[in-house]
C-alpha cells in the first residue's frame, strides 16, 4: 500500500486559495466603494426627483380641482342671476317711468316713489351681497367685452370712445359679466375729423 507524503485534501486547497477581497489593493477598495456611493447618490437623486415630480402634479391636481369646485359652486346659479337681473332692471324701469316729482303732487304719489326706490335700494343690496354686482358705465372707455354700443354720437366734450350715456347698467356676477351695458359712445365731431386730416395731408 503506496503512502503520498502530499494528501489533496479539499481544505488544505481552501486555505491555500487566494481570497477576492483581499487580493485588492486598498487603492482598489477605495475605488469600488467610491463608485459604489456615486451609485447609490445618482439613484437617491433620481428618486427625490421622481418623488418632487410627483408631489407637484399631486399639488396641481388638488389645485385644479378646487377651482373647478370653487366655479361650479359660483357660476351653478348664473342662470338665476340672470333672470333676477332682468326683474331688477324692470324695476327700475317701473320707477323711472313715474312722473317727476313736482310740487303740490298727490301725496300717495311721494310715497309709491318713495317705496318703489327703497325696495330698489334693498334688492341691490341684496344681490350685491350674493356676488351679483351693477355698474353704471357712464363716463368710462367703452369695452366690448363689457359694453354693448347702441350709438355712436359726435361730441366736443367727451373724448373720443367714451361712453356719454348708458341706457342700462352692466351686470356680474362675481366678476362674469351677466349682461352688457347698452350704451351711447362718443366720436370726435367730423369738423374735427376733416381738419385732422387736412393737417396730416
Amino acid at each position: 500500500m503506496s503512502t503520498d507524503p502530499h494528501p489533496h485534501d479539499g481544505t488544505a486547497q481552501t486555505e491555500q486559495a487566494p481570497d477576492a477581497a483581499n487580493a485588492l489593493s486598498p487603492e482598489q477598495l477605495m475605488q469600488a466603494a467610491t463608485a459604489r456611493i456615486a451609485e447609490l447618490e445618482a439613484e437617491l437623486a433620481e428618486m427625490k426627483d421622481r418623488w418632487m415630480r410627483a408631489e407637484a402634479e399631486t399639488s396641481n391636481v388638488r389645485a385644479r380641482g378646487r377651482r373647478e369646485t370653487d366655479d361650479a359652486r359660483q357660476y351653478a346659479v348664473q342662470k338665476f342671476a340672470t333672470d333676477v337681473v332682468e326683474a331688477a332692471e324692470n324695476l327700475n324701469r317701473g320707477i323711472g317711468a313715474l312722473p317727476a316729482a313736482s310740487a303740490g303732487e298727490p301725496e300717495i304719489l311721494v310715497k309709491v316713489r318713495e317705496g318703489l326706490a327703497g325696495i330698489e335700494r334693498n334688492f341691490t343690496g341684496v344681490l350685491e351681497r350674493n356676488g351679483i354686482k351693477k355698474d353704471d358705465p357712464s363716463g368710462q372707455i367703452f369695452d366690448p367685452n363689457m359694453h354693448q354700443a347702441m350709438a355712436e354720437q359726435e361730441s366736443e366734450a367727451h373724448a373720443p370712445g367714451t361712453i356719454m350715456q348708458a341706457w342700462t347698467a352692466c351686470w356680474t356676477l362675481h366678476g362674469r359679466l351677466l349682461k352688457p351695458a347698452m350704451v351711447v359712445v362718443a366720436k370726435a365731431p367730423t369738423a374735427e375729423i376733416g381738419g385732422s386730416l387736412n393737417t396730416t395731408a
